[in-house]
């Protein structure tokens, strides 16, 4: 009787390790606390060159806020000499003007434990933005829908190396414009439970987009806490327009965070050497920061730069370039020494397929925003044929790669248990270990492992069809999404949202120009 009740209690568990083998774990990896050092590209005399130059060009040359009257009203209320449309700034006065930005802040998800700091020595990850196309192994490239957006919000919340949902992971272009705002900051705020991105196409899109948030968290809870970032860019060189500028006031006003970052491709938009076009980014994020803080003092931001560089013979741009990662290192330094935030780099390529090519720029710019000290990194997961196309097989791959930025962030372990002294001693001289106490207890977490590439034997690999890494990535995408299990909500704030959606999609004639 004994015999037959000890038989079940294994079987059953057999099956239970079993069933927790299989069960759909949906994790999420905290955001990255670095253990390593920032490269230091660049000596004191560089820098200081290159910060009194940029002081140089907002003094002398000056930068443009076209169409922005009251932008301008602010400046020569803070002692700008007013040009027209130009805008020329007295030496230091952007300095002291971004002492009041935070140099790190919370973005709060609606799920706490999702919760970012964005500063410091953290980095957080955030998908691709902006692609009007995408891509997949099946359906080539395409115009990419609502569907396809729903589907990588979907991804970058089943995806536990991604600590941020991102915001135009893709434009819907089956949405009319003037309201597809609405659906993608629905598909965040209902999809997934980690935090997301404004929408900076209008002021009043902007404005919607606090709207929903007040909803989503609640009026008072936004009020005093920031659970947006958004992208601003700037018009280089040295322009910042008013539709920018206009969703920049709006997010400033309302202490949500806005990204003020540079859209460079050098030798078109900057100069050709890289000490000119860090000169320029650097006044661009000065003026950009500093008129943040004239809206409101102590509005969160990140100083950014997006920074390629260009093929002489084609016009196109490039990436994972020595001069890109020179950039993308020296920026960060001279963002430290403003104090603030600093986004940049991300899964950034020119190779119309997830191939080499792109494997090979990724990994350079991965690589490189992990020791420039990136704390925001934007297009981390996805990006492909210069930003033009979000591929879907791409972004797992991506969100794959990001597991060894963890692990390199995490520095070395020197601990009683890093430092494996028992191992040594238990193994010694010729033995393996394998079978040893310390490999017992360690192996599960000891190594990075990927869920992607294919590590098999060759034989194992033949027999099941010889893929390569794009059609694994696209079984990763079917299974990911196959698994996926939406967070939950409160019923009365979805109704709210949806309710708010319909109501402002009733008074909005379509428009798709």
């Amino acid at each position: 009787m004994t015999e037959v009740k000890t038989r079940r209690a294994r079987g059953g568990g057999g099956a239970a390790r079993r069933a927790e083998r299989t069960a759909v774990r949906i994790e999420a990896a905290k955001y990255i606390e670095r253990q390593v050092p920032n490269l230091e590209i660049m000596n004191q005399e560089a820098l200081e060159i290159i910060e009194a130059n940029a002081d140089i060009v907002l003094e002398e040359i000056g930068v443009n806020f076209a169409d922005n009257p009251a932008a301008l009203k602010r400046w020569k209320e803070a002692g700008a000499d007013i040009d027209g449309e130009r805008v020329r700034l007295p030496k230091g006065l952007a300095r002291e003007l971004c002492k009041t930005a935070p140099s790190s802040f919370t973005q709060h998800a609606r799920n706490p434990e999702r919760n970012v700091v964005i500063g410091g020595d953290n980095l957080v990850l955030a998908p691709v933005y902006g692609p009007p196309f995408v891509r997949d192994v099946e359906g080539g490239r395409r115009y990419a829908t609502i569907e396809d957006f729903r589907n990588f919000v979907r991804l970058g919340y089943m995806s536990k190396w991604l600590h941020h949902s991102g915001g135009t992971v893709c434009e819907p272009t089956d949405v009319a414009v003037n309201v597809r705002h609405l659906d993608m900051l629905l598909a965040h705020m209902t999809l997934s439970d980690k935090p997301y991105m404004g929408s900076v196409t209008e002021p009043e899109r902007a404005a919607d987009s606090v709207a929903m948030s007040e909803i989503l968290f609640g009026k008072d809870f936004v009020a005093e806490n920031t659970v947006m970032t958004s992208l601003v860019n700037i018009n280089s060189p040295l322009s910042f327009d008013a539709t920018m500028m206009g969703a920049l006031e709006v997010y400033a006003a309302a202490n949500q965070a806005a990204i003020i970052s540079p859209f460079i491709v050098g030798g078109a938009m900057s100069p050709v050497s890289v000490a000119g076009t860090l000169t320029q980014a650097t006044a661009e994020v000065l003026a950009g920061v500093a008129y943040s803080q004239l809206v409101r003092p102590g509005a969160p931001v990140i100083a950014g730069t997006f920074v390629t560089s260009i093929d002489m013979n084609s016009g196109a741009p490039t990436f994972g370039t020595p001069e890109a990662g020179q950039i993308t290192l020296g920026m960060g330094q001279l963002a430290r020494r403003m104090g603030l935030p600093y986004r940049s780099a991300g899964s950034f390529c020119g190779s119309k397929l997830p191939d080499a090519q792109a494997a090979y720029e990724t990994a350079n710019s991965l690589n490189i925003g992990l020791l420039a000290g990136v704390n925001f990194m934007l297009h981390s997961a996805g990006w492909l044929e210069g930003g033009l196309v979000a591929s879907f097989e791409k972004f797992v791959m991506d969100a794959d790669q990001l597991g060894v930025l963890h692990g390199l962030a995490g520095g070395v372990d020197v601990s009683e248990n890093g430092q494996g002294m028992d191992a040594i001693r238990e193994v010694g001289p010729g033995g393996h270990y394998l079978g040893c106490a310390h490999t017992q207890a360690n192996f599960k977490s000891a190594f990075w492992r990927t869920d992607v590439l294919d590590y098999k034997p060759f034989e194992t690999w033949a027999e099941e069809g010889e893929r390569d890494t794009a059609a694994l990535a696209s079984e990763r995408v079917k299974k990911l999404l196959s698994q996926y299990q939406q967070p939950a909500i409160d019923p009365g704030v979805l109704e709210a949202l949806n309710a708010y959606v319909a109501e402002k999609k009733a008074n909005a004639p379509a428009a798709f120009g």
